[in-house]
């Protein structure tokens, strides 16, 4: 796949000439047990050498996925089952507007018992709502159960969701999930990337919340497989920090 990486390492290079740093991070949706693609996904973070905070659900996750997790792999709380309860005519949400408050906080206190029960001290205490979708009531009670962060889609408007939980999102996700389902245009892609640094370097956008870049695993065709590789290895040759949700919240 042949890529024109040109006006992101523009981009970079004027981040490198003002002295400027980008946080990075990446997250991985979906998983519940070893598969090839999660064997493929460790593989390429090793290759790349950053982390992947795995979004892993915890009424399907499996014993098998937790002894055989590599070392990069920091898993996070997705959801409880990823199960919609949106009204008809909403979209997909596990934890949307209109679900039982009562019954959302049960499953939000299942799913962090579940993982903490499966990875222990590796488990990074990150909620990622299904769909990236989740009615801000909720917020509040992420803190209030030991939760230390939330993470959705886009730009965020302010560093804290709640006391007690960071607001750290992704920003460029490059499956076409309204189309083929494949790769999103290239051309595209890095065209986005490129917006997003500049608003961030221009103060537009909070430069302080790492830039997430976001994968499905299990929905990879080969071209994303290729694509999250070279694009990868560009960021990394920037001025970048990668960033890693701990317990306590910070890198």
């Amino acid at each position: 796949m042949k890529v024109d990486w040109a006006p992101l390492r523009s981009e970079l290079a004027i981040w490198r000439a003002e002295g400027l740093q980008l946080p990075f991070w990446w997250r991985d949706d979906d998983a519940v047990t070893q598969t090839a693609a999660l064997e493929q996904l460790a593989a390429l973070s090793e290759d790349v050498a950053v982390p992947v905070h795995l979004a892993v659900i915890p009424k399907m996750a499996t014993q098998a996925l937790a002894d055989g997790l590599p070392a990069l792999f920091l898993p996070v709380v997705h959801g409880w089952c990823h199960t919609s309860h949106a009204p008809e005519g909403h979209k997909n949400a596990e934890f949307g507007v209109g679900r039982d408050h009562a019954e959302a906080v049960t499953d939000l206190q299942a799913g962090l018992a579940r993982m903490s029960v499966l990875f222990g001290d590796r488990l990074s205490p990150m909620f990622v709502p299904p769909w990236n979708r989740m009615d801000t009531a909720f917020f509040p009670e992420l803190g209030l159960l030991g939760y230390t962060a939330v993470s959705t889609y886009n730009p965020r408007k302010a560093d804290m969701a709640a006391p007690m939980v960071a607001q750290i999102n992704t920003h460029i996700d490059p499956i076409f999930w309204r189309g083929t389902r494949g790769l999103v245009d290239t051309e595209t892609l890095v065209s986005q990337l490129v917006q997003l640094l500049q608003e961030r370097r221009t103060g537009i956008t909070d430069n302080h919340e790492p830039l997430g870049y976001l994968t499905h695993h299990l929905a990879h065709d080969a071209d994303i497989w290729e694509f999250s590789r070279q694009v990868l290895h560009e960021i990394c040759e920037g001025p970048v920090w990668l960033y890693r949700h701990k317990k306590e919240g910070t890198s």
